[in-house]
């Protein structure tokens, strides 16, 4: 009986089952030398709403890529975990009263489930939970490590504020001036916080980039927000003595600096401040104090300002300059002062006509119209640097101020400190202790992990505090030093924290001694591959970046950066369906002609189509539960690949996963169909190897969608043979294991082979087998086909022309005509011209 359908929920059920059984994912203890192959996902924080289809697309990638590693013989560590602290589960425990561990413990299940019905080789046995203590109690040794470092330290500042969430959110963490998690515009507040020195590796966080395999643009993107320039120091002087210390890239145009601002919380703004200017001066700074850095700065379209009335001295020129305030000068960067030079800055220039401030020309160069000069070009009005260009009046001028003592080369970094404090309930509390005695103790190694109280009430307290405050049991402790009353810190860990180190868990996930095993960590690390979203091509992956030095210097890990490899997956986007009121329905209300035009299944009105991001007021969210039901694992996870470039955005289709779920069912049908047993002999030799070539290069290169099409090819050449060849069929399953591991899984067993597809060896390809044997030429007749033939592949010229003419339905099209030319393609085409 011909199969008409495919039975997916069976086989997928039967060969998940035989694979756990048999631990065919499990990684070893210890890799052979050489052979490993460590490839991570980023980690999912588990949501209430479950994966969608976006979720699997870097999975999948990830599982193709690990498949074929394994049977290239290489021992692969590939695990699976969860980034389970965060708001969102606080927010909604605040809602509901549910506790937010009992919340993340039942959305880790259904994500499990969910992953694991898809057939990922996840080694589940080294599974992790930042939420753990037994994980968590690592994040703060981890803590206390950089603490002893000196690269933690308690500070007092104005911070970035959600009112929305309640809590302190780094400077990365704000986007457009709003809370990146939530929107809310964003206040400026003074709250007690811990800060990481992430200011000590900056000059190592942006060299060590350089060998990395990494996309350009996260690279560019991890090189901007680290902000490395160079330049000059220079110390100007106001006219009461005071030294003012200014950083500049520019320090060849020194002689143009016609004034100079400073930000508003700059410590010498009181003293410089003339009495008429008291009152305006301090009005400006009090409104300064009230924005963020972003919207001080690249927000900011128009820059304001007041004058001190105080004035400072240009220490190359003598000449006397005035000093203003503006708040897009940061207090935190650099000196919290700038010399500006408004003939060659855009920002000074605006800031100088605004203000009738004067503008000296000090570099001569090719400018646009109306453009102010920017570029290198011929120091001009500069004394004893005139006529040299940029470069040599650089080295000239930061030569001359280090004689004078008025300056010296430096290297300037535009990243700040890492705001580290969460004034919420739901992370991991932070290990010290506040002794009036013996001031901020760590609590000792011995006592982690300090553990999360159980409370009631999770609400923020809004002051400040998080609601750990309220917790006076577990706040009031001994000091471990004097044995004297200590209060615990109530601050927690930002949800960064148990991402910055998990991939070093995995290697050592069940260690109750220490945080993984030295030995272990230098035969798997570092990472080879790891993949991921865009989005976290800055915080997560600088903040990960920054915690694996510190622990490369205490000597706890042996490499310099985490993750050798970098992909990141394009967002799967969706099609909405509105109908003419511009109501939005979801995918199964809608069916399609066949055209491809939607319409609304019940009453067959046209809807409009457009591809847009998921999200749930659109009503197009793809929910992977319903594909698998419908089209199966394989289908979907093939369709993930198909769908275009690995790294492009790409939008998911209902119509066009059809599609490949015909080439599956093909695939299955003559396999699980065959009537007589498969042919001997060497089948498609050249095509077969050809194929065995690109698909591997194109696992290797994350070039998925068009592997895939070389193995429709495979398939189309294989069903077109009267009796496929047993060898053509086994290369076949075996190349389309990594992409459908459970059908091909399935009929390798159908074909009678033994041991489980997954464990076989890739097949090698050679050279010589690249190029077909023969080779079919068309003939045209003044541009229309008459016959087609078949010859060796090496044939010259003569012997192909020969051929060509020697054909019947050639020969009678030219019978009584003159060939005036014959046109040879080689491996192409003959065309013969007649009259």
């Amino acid at each position: 009986m011909k199969t008409e359908h495919i039975p997916f929920a069976e086989i997928e059920k039967k060969w998940q089952d035989k694979w756990e059984a048999e631990g065919v994912f499990r990684a070893p203890k210890v890799p052979r030398p050489g052979k490993k192959f460590y490839c991570l996902d980023m980690f999912p924080y588990p949501s209430a709403a479950g994966l969608h289809v976006g979720h699997p697309e870097g999975y999948t990638a990830t599982d193709i890529l690990c498949r074929y590693k394994r049977m290239r013989d290489f021992d692969v560590l590939h695990p699976m975990g969860w980034d389970a602290f965060g708001l969102p589960a606080e927010n909604f425990a605040i809602a509901t009263g549910t506790h937010p561990a009992k919340i993340t413990k039942e959305n880790v299940d259904n994500f499990r489930r969910q992953i694991k019905s898809l057939g990922f080789s996840y080694d589940w046995d080294r599974e992790v939970d930042t939420t753990d203590p037994g994980y968590y109690r690592w994040t703060q040794w981890i803590f206390l490590q950089l603490y002893k470092k000196g690269l933690a330290y308690e500070s007092t500042a104005p911070i970035n504020w959600c009112p929305k969430d309640q809590t302190g959110l780094a400077n990365e963490e704000v986007f457009n001036g709003a809370c990146e998690r939530c929107g809310t515009k964003v206040e400026r507040k003074n709250i007690r916080q811990w800060v990481l020195k992430i200011t000590a590796y900056a000059d190592r966080l942006e060299s060590d980039l350089a060998g990395l395999d990494w996309p350009e643009s996260t690279i560019s993107m991890q090189r901007h927000w680290v902000g490395r320039s160079e330049g000059a120091e220079v110390a100007f002087k106001s006219e009461g003595g005071d030294e003012i210390k200014v950083f500049t890239t520019r320090p060849d145009t020194l002689f143009g600096a016609t004034y100079m601002v400073l930000a508003p919380e700059h410590p010498l703004v009181d003293k410089l401040t003339s009495p008429a200017q008291k009152a305006a001066v301090k009005a400006y700074a009090e409104a300064a104090n009230n924005k963020s850095d972003l919207e001080r700065t690249e927000l900011q379209k128009d820059k304001t300002g007041v004058p001190t009335g105080g004035f400072a001295i240009n220490p190359v020129n003598g000449k006397k300059i005035p000093v203003y305030i503006a708040d897009y000068v940061l207090g935190s960067y650099g000196t919290g002062a700038i010399m500006a030079v408004p003939a060659h800055d855009e920002r000074d220039h605006e800031f100088a006509v605004k203000y009738h401030l004067p503008i000296t020309t000090v570099v001569e160069g090719a400018a646009e119209e109306g453009k102010v000069f920017t570029g290198e070009g011929t120091a001009t009005n500069s004394d004893f640097l005139n006529g040299l260009p940029t470069r040599e009046a650089k080295k000239k001028i930061i030569v001359w101020l280090n004689e004078k003592g008025l300056g010296a080369k430096r290297v300037n970094y535009k990243l700040r400190d890492w705001l580290f404090s969460r004034q919420r309930y739901w992370g991991e509390p932070i290990p010290l202790v506040h002794c009036a005695k013996c001031g901020v103790v760590p609590v000792p190694e011995s006592q982690l992990p300090l553990r999360l109280p159980e409370v009631a009430d999770f609400k923020p307290t809004g002051t400040g505090e998080s609601p750990l405050a309220n917790v006076l049991d577990w706040v009031n402790t001994k000091c471990p030093t004097c044995s004297g009353p200590a209060k615990r810190e109530t601050n927690t860990m930002p949800q960064w924290a148990g991402s910055c180190w998990y991939y070093l868990r995995y290697i050592d996930p069940k260690n109750a001694s220490a945080a993984w095993d030295k030995d272990l960590e230098k035969a798997w690390g570092p990472v080879d591959c790891y993949v991921g979203g865009a989005e976290h091509a800055v915080l997560h992956l600088l903040y990960a970046r920054f915690w694996h030095k510190v622990l490369f210097d205490l000597g706890f890990v042996s490499t310099k950066e985490p993750f050798q490899k970098l992909r990141h997956q394009g967002m799967i986007l969706s099609y909405s369906n509105r109908d003419e009121k511009g109501n939005y329905h979801p995918y199964e209300d809608v069916e399609y002609d066949e055209k491809g035009q939607a319409k609304l299944a019940a009453t067959g009105e046209i809807l409009a189509s457009q591809v847009e991001k998921m999200s749930k007021s659109k009503k197009n969210v793809v929910n992977p539960d319903t594909v698998l039901k419908r089209y199966g694992a394989d289908a979907f996870r093939l369709y993930e690949m198909f769908m275009g470039p690995f790294e492009q955005a790409k939008p998911w289709d209902m119509r066009s996963i059809e599609g490949v779920y015909r080439f599956l069912r093909r695939a299955f049908i003559l396999i699980n169909d065959l009537e007589a047993a498969p042919a001997g002999g060497e089948g498609l030799v050249a095509l077969r190897h050809r194929t065995i070539k690109k698909v591997g290069e194109d696992i290797e290169t994350f070039g998925f969608n068009t592997g895939i099409s070389s193995l429709m090819i495979y398939l189309n050449a294989i069903q077109d043979e009267k009796v496929p060849s047993k060898i053509d069929l086994d290369a076949f399953l075996i190349l389309l294991n990594p992409f459908a591991p459970h059908l091909t899984e399935e009929l390798w067993e159908k074909l009678g082979n033994n041991g489980l597809l997954c464990r076989q060896v890739w097949p090698s390809w050679d050279a010589k087998h690249l190029v077909d044997a023969t080779i079919e030429y068309p003939v045209q007749v003044n541009g229309k086909l008459r016959a087609t033939f078949t010859i060796a592949a090496d044939a010259d010229d003569a012997a192909v022309k020969e051929a060509a003419l020697s054909q019947e339905k050639v020969k009678a099209a030219v019978d009584g005509k003159q060939i005036v030319k014959i046109i040879l393609i080689p491996k192409k085409l003959v065309n013969l011209v007649v009259k």
